[in-house]
């Protein structure tokens, strides 16, 4: 059965190769939070192997096989972007006189972009193509390099990459801590695509190893999490609050005392013990961009957050910067992090690096502005990146590396290598997508860097998902989206670095050898025993 179902898909042409590669790109979506349902790439990827088959039995020359490969890659990865990243039309909507009419080409034409990432991995395994198993392999590592490529050139976008349909499982998530997101991938692009084997013969033997595979990575995971249970530093106290402001009014000055009087009403609630809101605090949290003003410029702003962390806390909130150029008297506008003490001090800051495409910069600024185009922050002339990741001092608490929204989703790239922290913190604004799948998978992304470097995670979202989670990823506290509200924890220990915060890169580049010298092999080994 699974002989002939191979063969028929295979033999598809024309509309109904491409609708079908389609389809299974869009299936694979379902793998990604909020849904998690990883089994589904075991029949998304089966098809996909199997449509490659028709095109490389065909009778094309291989310019032209090439060329019908990419095209079947370039439709599998459309329906699977356009699957997984429709949500970030929301954004469009948030100020919807402006932007509602760009909302059908970010919907439609980030996925069609994202898609000639896997036009090139379809191409680049087609090169590679044999029968059997060894196809299995050709296909894994082509995937594999080009999903590395997506999260590095153009300044990257590593989003839902084939590994976080197994790091959603605690268990499955710590072998991050050797081999990272990519390594998971790899992983996940392999034992995946072992379905393919039954349409032999004896094939039932490759599924079966696949499933042990995972469950020896559940094992090793189920003793990683034994040997490593919660523990905490001493003398530090956090309290989160998530203020769920609506983001039409979070960017709007005249909100200015409403945002922050329910922002200071919400971080002097009382303690579930019943004593005063910051009475037993050391250190208050907000979320990005928490602020429609410039704080740093605000002298009454900064006597009132000093009031309030007062006498021994400290303010930990994301907020707008700006910086005077003095060469040629223009301002330079920073998305940043500040810490805040009892005096109403700015005693620390962090700018953000990785900046949004289009979200807080646009690419070729000057000529898109020209012709009336801006990005949704609405900050004239974008955001200015700072000048690297950087370890910040806070009283009272071990150093913190701060990542603030989109950043968190680079793996191997969230601590300054020359000062590691005992902990991130991610300050995160997703209320621009809603109660969509968006804020589910940034999460899940997020909670991931922190099994990968061994280090305790904060996160602060001004509409969810805020949480408090351990070095090895299980989630010590949270406030589940769309809810306003503050969350007491302490902060967990970290973990000594892991083998993938140690040498990340050199472990990706063997596992892109060993998949393509894998590859080579077994198509080596398929055409001699023909």
């Amino acid at each position: 059965m699974i002989a002939r179902l191979a063969s028929y898909i295979a033999a598809l042409t024309g509309w109904r190769r491409s609708g079908a590669a389609f389809l299974a790109g869009a299936l694979a979506a379902l793998a990604m939070a909020p849904f998690d349902f990883a089994p589904v790439l075991a029949v998304s990827f089966p098809v996909a192997i199997w449509l490659l088959d028709g095109i490389a039995n065909g009778s094309s020359s291989l310019p032209r096989s090439l060329l019908a490969a990419a095209r079947l890659g370039w439709w599998y990865g459309f329906g699977f972007f356009l699957a997984g990243l429709w949500w970030i039309g929301n954004a469009f909507l948030v100020d919807a006189d402006q932007f509602a009419w760009l909302l059908p080409f970010a919907v439609l034409m980030l996925p069609a972009g994202l898609a000639f990432f896997m036009a090139a991995a379809f191409a680049l395994a087609r090169l590679a193509w044999s029968r059997g198993t060894a196809r299995i392999l050709a296909f894994a590592a082509a995937v594999f390099a080009t999903e590395w490529l997506r999260g590095h050139i153009f300044t990257g976008f590593p989003w839902n990459l084939f590994g976080y349909a197994l790091a959603a499982e605690i268990h499955l998530a710590q072998i991050l801590s050797i081999i990272g997101i990519y390594g998971l991938t790899l992983l996940a692009l392999v034992l995946f695509s072992t379905p393919v084997a039954l349409e032999r013969p004896g094939g039932w033997r490759w599924p079966v190893l696949a499933i042990v595979v995972l469950a020896a990575t559940a094992v090793f995971g189920a003793w990683r999490l034994d040997q490593h249970p919660t523990r905490f530093f001493d003398g530090v106290q956090m309290r989160i609050m998530q203020p769920d402001v609506p983001q039409d009014a979070k960017f709007n000055p005249a909100m200015r005392n409403e945002i922050l009087a329910k922002y200071l009403a919400l971080s002097r609630q009382p303690t579930p013990d019943g004593a005063e809101g910051m009475a037993k605090v050391t250190h208050l949290i907000w979320p990005e961009s928490a602020f429609p003003f410039l704080v740093a410029q605000d002298d009454e702003a900064l006597k009132v957050l000093g009031d309030l962390v007062a006498p021994k806390a400290v303010l930990l909130t994301g907020a707008g910067r700006a910086e005077e150029n003095l060469d040629d008297e223009t301002w330079r506008f920073y998305n940043s992090l500040h810490v805040i003490n009892a005096t109403g001090t700015i005693i620390g800051n962090y700018d953000k690096v990785h900046l949004v495409p289009f979200g807080e910069y646009l690419p070729y600024q000057s000529f898109l502005e020209s012709i009336g185009l801006q990005q949704l922050t609405e900050q004239r002339g974008g955001f200015t990146p700072g000048p690297g990741l950087r370890t910040l001092d806070v009283p009272d608490a071990p150093p913190v590396g701060v990542l603030i929204c989109y950043e968190a989703i680079f793996s191997g790239e969230v601590v300054d290598p020359a000062n590691r922290p005992s902990w991130l913190l991610n300050v995160t604004n997703d209320a621009w997508f809603g109660m969509t799948p968006g804020p589910y998978q940034h999460f899940v992304e997020v909670r991931a860097r922190s099994v990968e470097e061994g280090l305790p995670l904060v996160r602060a979202g001004n509409d969810g998902i805020s949480a408090v989670i351990d070095p090895v990823g299980r989630i010590v506290a949270s406030l589940p989206l769309g809810v306003s509200g503050v969350l007491n924890s302490r902060l967990p220990e970290a973990l000594p670095p892991t083998v993938f915060a140690r040498a990340g890169s050199t472990i990706i580049a063997i596992l892109f050898l060993l998949a393509t010298i894998g590859a080579i092999l077994a198509a080596w080994r398929a055409r001699k025993s023909a």
